[in-house]
Protein backbone atom coordinates (compact mmCIF):
# COMPACT_ATOMS: atom_id res chain seq x y z
CA UNK A 1 0.00 0.00 0.00
CA UNK A 2 1.40 3.46 -0.89
CA UNK A 3 2.85 5.28 2.10
CA UNK A 4 2.06 8.94 2.73
CA UNK A 5 5.29 10.86 3.40
CA UNK A 6 4.24 14.49 3.64
CA UNK A 7 1.22 16.75 3.15
CA UNK A 8 1.21 20.37 2.00
CA UNK A 9 -1.32 23.13 1.53
CA UNK A 10 -1.24 23.96 -2.21
CA UNK A 11 -2.36 27.53 -1.52
CA UNK A 12 1.03 28.12 0.16
CA UNK A 13 2.76 27.85 -3.24
CA UNK A 14 3.17 31.08 -5.20
CA UNK A 15 4.92 31.71 -8.50
CA UNK A 16 5.27 34.59 -10.95
CA UNK A 17 4.43 35.27 -14.58
CA UNK A 18 7.38 36.22 -16.81
CA UNK A 19 8.31 38.44 -19.71
CA UNK A 20 10.85 36.71 -21.94
CA UNK A 21 13.07 38.24 -24.61
CA UNK A 22 14.90 35.88 -26.97
CA UNK A 23 17.54 36.66 -29.59
CA UNK A 24 20.14 34.66 -31.49
CA UNK A 25 22.70 35.55 -28.80
CA UNK A 26 20.72 34.52 -25.70
CA UNK A 27 17.52 34.61 -23.69
CA UNK A 28 16.53 36.78 -20.74
CA UNK A 29 13.49 36.79 -18.49
CA UNK A 30 12.08 38.88 -15.68
CA UNK A 31 9.06 38.50 -13.44
CA UNK A 32 5.92 40.56 -14.00
CA UNK A 33 2.86 41.22 -11.88
CA UNK A 34 1.90 39.87 -8.49
CA UNK A 35 2.56 36.35 -7.17
CA UNK A 36 0.08 33.73 -8.41
CA UNK A 37 -1.20 30.60 -6.70
CA UNK A 38 -1.24 27.25 -8.49
CA UNK A 39 -4.82 27.58 -9.78
CA UNK A 40 -4.14 31.05 -11.18
CA UNK A 41 -0.99 29.78 -12.87
CA UNK A 42 -2.85 26.91 -14.54
CA UNK A 43 -5.38 29.39 -15.96
CA UNK A 44 -2.53 31.26 -17.65
CA UNK A 45 -0.96 28.14 -19.14
CA UNK A 46 -2.66 28.50 -22.53
CA UNK A 47 -1.31 27.98 -26.04
CA UNK A 48 0.83 30.83 -27.37
CA UNK A 49 2.75 31.24 -30.61
CA UNK A 50 5.64 33.21 -32.08
CA UNK A 51 6.35 34.28 -35.65
CA UNK A 52 10.12 33.85 -35.32
CA UNK A 53 11.41 31.02 -33.10
CA UNK A 54 14.82 32.68 -32.78
CA UNK A 55 13.76 36.23 -31.83
CA UNK A 56 10.69 37.30 -29.87
CA UNK A 57 9.30 39.01 -26.76
CA UNK A 58 6.51 37.20 -24.95
CA UNK A 59 4.67 37.12 -21.63
CA UNK A 60 4.50 33.61 -20.16
CA UNK A 61 2.60 31.93 -17.33
CA UNK A 62 5.47 30.59 -15.26
CA UNK A 63 9.06 29.39 -14.93
CA UNK A 64 9.75 25.67 -14.67
CA UNK A 65 12.95 23.71 -14.08
CA UNK A 66 14.00 20.22 -15.14
CA UNK A 67 17.12 18.18 -14.39
CA UNK A 68 18.71 15.93 -16.96
CA UNK A 69 20.18 13.78 -14.25
CA UNK A 70 22.98 11.37 -15.16
CA UNK A 71 23.34 8.59 -12.59
CA UNK A 72 26.84 7.16 -12.24
CA UNK A 73 26.48 3.65 -10.80
CA UNK A 74 28.80 0.63 -10.95
CA UNK A 75 30.98 2.11 -13.66
CA UNK A 76 28.21 3.10 -16.08
CA UNK A 77 26.09 6.19 -16.71
CA UNK A 78 22.29 6.32 -16.92
CA UNK A 79 19.76 9.05 -17.54
CA UNK A 80 17.12 9.20 -14.81
CA UNK A 81 13.46 9.59 -15.84
CA UNK A 82 10.31 9.63 -13.72
CA UNK A 83 6.78 8.54 -14.55
CA UNK A 84 4.11 11.17 -14.10
CA UNK A 85 0.38 11.36 -14.68
CA UNK A 86 -0.06 14.98 -15.76
CA UNK A 87 -3.49 15.97 -14.51
CA UNK A 88 -3.45 19.31 -16.32
CA UNK A 89 -2.74 17.62 -19.69
CA UNK A 90 -4.55 14.31 -19.23
CA UNK A 91 -1.64 12.04 -20.12
CA UNK A 92 1.06 9.79 -18.65
CA UNK A 93 4.68 10.34 -19.67
CA UNK A 94 8.23 9.63 -18.65
CA UNK A 95 9.91 12.96 -17.99
CA UNK A 96 12.95 14.56 -16.46
CA UNK A 97 12.84 15.42 -12.78
CA UNK A 98 11.07 18.78 -12.83
CA UNK A 99 8.90 21.29 -11.03
CA UNK A 100 7.55 24.82 -10.85
CA UNK A 101 9.88 27.57 -9.62
CA UNK A 102 8.39 29.42 -6.62
CA UNK A 103 8.24 33.22 -6.64
CA UNK A 104 11.12 33.66 -4.19
CA UNK A 105 13.49 31.55 -6.35
CA UNK A 106 12.76 32.97 -9.81
CA UNK A 107 16.22 34.58 -9.80
CA UNK A 108 17.88 31.38 -8.49
CA UNK A 109 16.22 28.43 -10.31
CA UNK A 110 19.25 26.17 -9.73
CA UNK A 111 18.21 26.00 -6.06
CA UNK A 112 14.76 24.75 -7.10
CA UNK A 113 16.31 22.15 -9.42
CA UNK A 114 18.48 20.73 -6.63
CA UNK A 115 15.49 20.53 -4.28
CA UNK A 116 13.49 18.69 -6.96
CA UNK A 117 16.20 16.00 -7.10
CA UNK A 118 15.98 15.58 -3.31
CA UNK A 119 12.17 15.38 -3.41
CA UNK A 120 11.62 13.20 -6.49
CA UNK A 121 14.61 10.82 -6.63
CA UNK A 122 15.01 8.58 -3.58
CA UNK A 123 17.90 6.14 -3.16
CA UNK A 124 17.40 3.29 -0.68
CA UNK A 125 19.88 0.84 0.85
CA UNK A 126 19.21 -1.76 3.57
CA UNK A 127 20.70 0.68 6.11
CA UNK A 128 18.44 3.56 5.12
CA UNK A 129 17.89 6.29 2.53
CA UNK A 130 20.83 8.24 1.12
CA UNK A 131 21.21 11.95 1.68
CA UNK A 132 23.01 14.06 -0.88
CA UNK A 133 25.40 16.95 -1.43
CA UNK A 134 25.62 19.47 -4.25
CA UNK A 135 29.29 20.41 -4.35
CA UNK A 136 29.78 21.30 -0.67
CA UNK A 137 26.13 21.99 0.18
CA UNK A 138 23.88 19.37 1.78
CA UNK A 139 20.63 18.71 -0.05
CA UNK A 140 17.43 18.90 2.01
CA UNK A 141 15.98 15.69 3.43
CA UNK A 142 12.31 16.43 2.69
CA UNK A 143 10.85 13.24 4.19
CA UNK A 144 13.00 12.99 7.31
CA UNK A 145 9.89 12.79 9.51
CA UNK A 146 8.77 9.61 7.69
CA UNK A 147 12.00 7.97 6.42
CA UNK A 148 15.34 7.09 7.99
CA UNK A 149 18.17 8.88 6.20
CA UNK A 150 21.73 7.62 6.55
CA UNK A 151 24.12 10.19 8.01
CA UNK A 152 27.10 8.69 6.20
CA UNK A 153 27.60 7.89 2.51
CA UNK A 154 25.84 10.81 0.80
CA UNK A 155 25.51 10.76 -2.96
CA UNK A 156 27.25 13.63 -4.77
CA UNK A 157 25.48 15.95 -7.18
CA UNK A 158 27.72 17.95 -9.53
CA UNK A 159 27.08 20.08 -12.64
CA UNK A 160 27.96 18.87 -16.12
CA UNK A 161 28.97 21.38 -18.79
CA UNK A 162 26.21 23.88 -19.53
CA UNK A 163 24.43 25.05 -22.68
CA UNK A 164 26.24 27.15 -25.26
CA UNK A 165 23.83 30.11 -25.31
CA UNK A 166 23.49 32.14 -22.10
CA UNK A 167 20.25 32.56 -20.14
CA UNK A 168 19.80 35.59 -17.88
CA UNK A 169 17.39 36.64 -15.18
CA UNK A 170 17.28 40.34 -15.94
CA UNK A 171 20.93 41.15 -16.60
CA UNK A 172 22.30 38.39 -14.34
CA UNK A 173 23.58 35.22 -16.10
CA UNK A 174 22.25 32.01 -14.53
CA UNK A 175 24.68 29.67 -12.80
CA UNK A 176 25.60 26.40 -14.57
CA UNK A 177 24.18 27.64 -17.91
CA UNK A 178 20.91 25.66 -18.23
CA UNK A 179 19.35 24.86 -21.59
CA UNK A 180 16.21 26.96 -22.10
CA UNK A 181 13.08 26.58 -24.20
CA UNK A 182 9.66 28.18 -24.34
CA UNK A 183 6.94 25.53 -24.35
CA UNK A 184 4.24 27.03 -26.54
CA UNK A 185 1.30 24.75 -25.53
CA UNK A 186 1.64 25.74 -21.85
CA UNK A 187 3.07 29.27 -22.24
CA UNK A 188 5.96 28.44 -19.91
CA UNK A 189 9.72 28.98 -19.86
CA UNK A 190 11.56 25.76 -19.06
CA UNK A 191 15.16 25.58 -17.84
CA UNK A 192 16.99 22.24 -18.08
CA UNK A 193 20.02 21.75 -15.83
CA UNK A 194 22.54 19.04 -16.69
CA UNK A 195 23.62 17.41 -13.41
CA UNK A 196 25.47 14.22 -12.44
CA UNK A 197 24.66 12.01 -9.46
CA UNK A 198 27.46 9.78 -8.19
CA UNK A 199 26.49 6.92 -5.87
CA UNK A 200 29.14 6.04 -3.25
CA UNK A 201 30.77 2.67 -3.95
CA UNK A 202 30.00 1.53 -0.40
CA UNK A 203 26.25 1.84 -1.00
CA UNK A 204 25.15 -1.74 -1.65
CA UNK A 205 21.82 -3.29 -2.63
CA UNK A 206 20.59 0.02 -4.09
CA UNK A 207 16.95 0.62 -5.06
CA UNK A 208 15.52 3.72 -6.74
CA UNK A 209 12.09 5.24 -6.16
CA UNK A 210 10.23 8.27 -7.45
CA UNK A 211 8.03 10.31 -5.13
CA UNK A 212 5.61 12.77 -6.69
CA UNK A 213 3.05 15.09 -5.16
CA UNK A 214 -0.60 14.71 -6.13
CA UNK A 215 -3.54 16.91 -5.32
CA UNK A 216 -5.93 14.97 -3.08
CA UNK A 217 -8.87 17.07 -1.98
CA UNK A 218 -7.43 20.31 -0.66
CA UNK A 219 -3.93 18.94 0.02
CA UNK A 220 -0.80 18.05 -1.93
CA UNK A 221 0.23 14.57 -0.80
CA UNK A 222 3.59 12.91 -1.48
CA UNK A 223 3.38 9.09 -1.46
CA UNK A 224 5.91 6.27 -1.78
CA UNK A 225 4.64 3.18 -3.61
CA UNK A 226 7.13 0.29 -3.53
CA UNK A 227 5.10 -1.70 -6.05
CA UNK A 228 5.42 1.16 -8.56
CA UNK A 229 8.88 2.69 -8.15
CA UNK A 230 8.18 4.97 -11.16
CA UNK A 231 11.86 5.84 -11.62
CA UNK A 232 13.48 4.63 -14.83
CA UNK A 233 17.00 4.46 -16.27
CA UNK A 234 18.21 4.84 -19.86
CA UNK A 235 21.81 3.54 -20.13
CA UNK A 236 24.39 5.65 -21.94
CA UNK A 237 27.28 4.50 -24.13
CA UNK A 238 29.98 7.11 -24.71
CA UNK A 239 27.52 9.72 -23.46
CA UNK A 240 24.79 8.74 -25.94
CA UNK A 241 21.48 7.12 -24.91
CA UNK A 242 20.67 3.51 -25.74
CA UNK A 243 17.25 2.19 -26.79
CA UNK A 244 16.72 0.46 -23.43
CA UNK A 245 14.75 1.21 -20.28
CA UNK A 246 15.20 -0.24 -16.78
CA UNK A 247 14.22 0.02 -13.15
CA UNK A 248 16.72 -0.67 -10.36
CA UNK A 249 15.89 -2.80 -7.33
CA UNK A 250 18.47 -4.12 -4.87
CA UNK A 251 21.38 -3.68 -7.29
CA UNK A 252 19.54 -5.48 -10.11
CA UNK A 253 18.39 -3.86 -13.33
CA UNK A 254 14.97 -4.96 -14.58
CA UNK A 255 13.93 -4.31 -18.18
CA UNK A 256 10.84 -2.09 -18.43
CA UNK A 257 8.23 -2.23 -21.16
CA UNK A 258 8.26 0.59 -23.72
CA UNK A 259 4.98 -0.40 -25.37
CA UNK A 260 2.83 2.68 -25.95
CA UNK A 261 5.36 4.80 -24.07
CA UNK A 262 5.51 8.59 -24.41
CA UNK A 263 8.24 10.97 -23.29
CA UNK A 264 7.62 14.53 -22.16
CA UNK A 265 8.14 17.52 -24.44
CA UNK A 266 11.74 18.12 -23.35
CA UNK A 267 12.66 15.12 -25.58
CA UNK A 268 10.89 16.58 -28.61
CA UNK A 269 12.57 18.68 -31.30
CA UNK A 270 13.47 22.23 -30.27
CA UNK A 271 13.17 24.92 -32.96
CA UNK A 272 15.25 27.94 -32.04
CA UNK A 273 14.04 28.76 -28.52
CA UNK A 274 10.70 26.92 -28.69
CA UNK A 275 9.20 23.45 -28.36
CA UNK A 276 5.78 22.94 -29.94
CA UNK A 277 4.96 19.36 -28.91
CA UNK A 278 3.16 18.19 -25.76
CA UNK A 279 4.95 14.84 -25.82
CA UNK A 280 6.78 12.46 -28.15
CA UNK A 281 6.34 8.72 -28.65
CA UNK A 282 9.25 6.56 -27.50
CA UNK A 283 9.51 5.05 -31.00
CA UNK A 284 9.61 8.49 -32.62
CA UNK A 285 12.27 9.66 -30.17
CA UNK A 286 14.40 6.62 -31.03
CA UNK A 287 14.17 7.50 -34.74
CA UNK A 288 15.04 11.09 -33.91
CA UNK A 289 18.17 9.84 -32.10
CA UNK A 290 19.06 7.36 -34.84
CA UNK A 291 18.45 4.43 -32.47
CA UNK A 292 16.69 1.11 -32.87
CA UNK A 293 15.41 -1.16 -30.13
CA UNK A 294 17.51 -4.29 -29.43
CA UNK A 295 16.43 -7.49 -31.15
CA UNK A 296 13.92 -9.47 -29.15
CA UNK A 297 15.29 -12.70 -27.79
CA UNK A 298 13.70 -15.96 -28.85
CA UNK A 299 11.11 -17.42 -26.52
CA UNK A 300 13.42 -20.30 -25.64
CA UNK A 301 16.32 -17.97 -24.80
CA UNK A 302 14.15 -15.96 -22.41
CA UNK A 303 13.20 -19.05 -20.47
CA UNK A 304 15.54 -19.89 -17.63
CA UNK A 305 16.35 -22.74 -15.29
CA UNK A 306 13.63 -25.29 -14.67
CA UNK A 307 11.18 -23.66 -17.06
CA UNK A 308 13.64 -24.13 -19.94
CA UNK A 309 14.16 -27.80 -19.07
CA UNK A 310 10.39 -28.42 -18.95
CA UNK A 311 9.97 -26.71 -22.31
CA UNK A 312 12.65 -28.90 -23.91
CA UNK A 313 11.08 -32.07 -22.49
CA UNK A 314 7.67 -31.10 -23.91
CA UNK A 315 9.18 -30.43 -27.35
CA UNK A 316 11.08 -33.75 -27.23
CA UNK A 317 7.94 -35.73 -26.32
CA UNK A 318 6.00 -34.02 -29.07
CA UNK A 319 8.64 -34.92 -31.65
CA UNK A 320 8.88 -38.58 -30.56
CA UNK A 321 5.09 -38.99 -30.57
CA UNK A 322 4.90 -37.79 -34.17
Amino acid sequence: MPRSLIRKNPSDFKTLALFVEATAEGLSYQSVGMPLNFAQTLQKRRQVDVADTGRFGLELANLGVSVRLTLQWQGRDYWVLVRQRRQDRGDVVLKLISGYVPAHEVNLPLHTAIQEVAEECLLETPEGWLGGRFNETWLPAPYISALHYREALPFRLTPNSGAARPVRCGSQPLLERPRAYVHLPTASLQLVYDLRLEVPKEAKSLSLFHVDERLEGDQLVARLDRKRPDLYLIPLTDGQPCAELYTLNKDKLHAASTRGLHLAESFAVQEGWVVREERIRWKDWLKQQGLSEPDKESRLKRLTGKARQIFRKVVKRKNTST
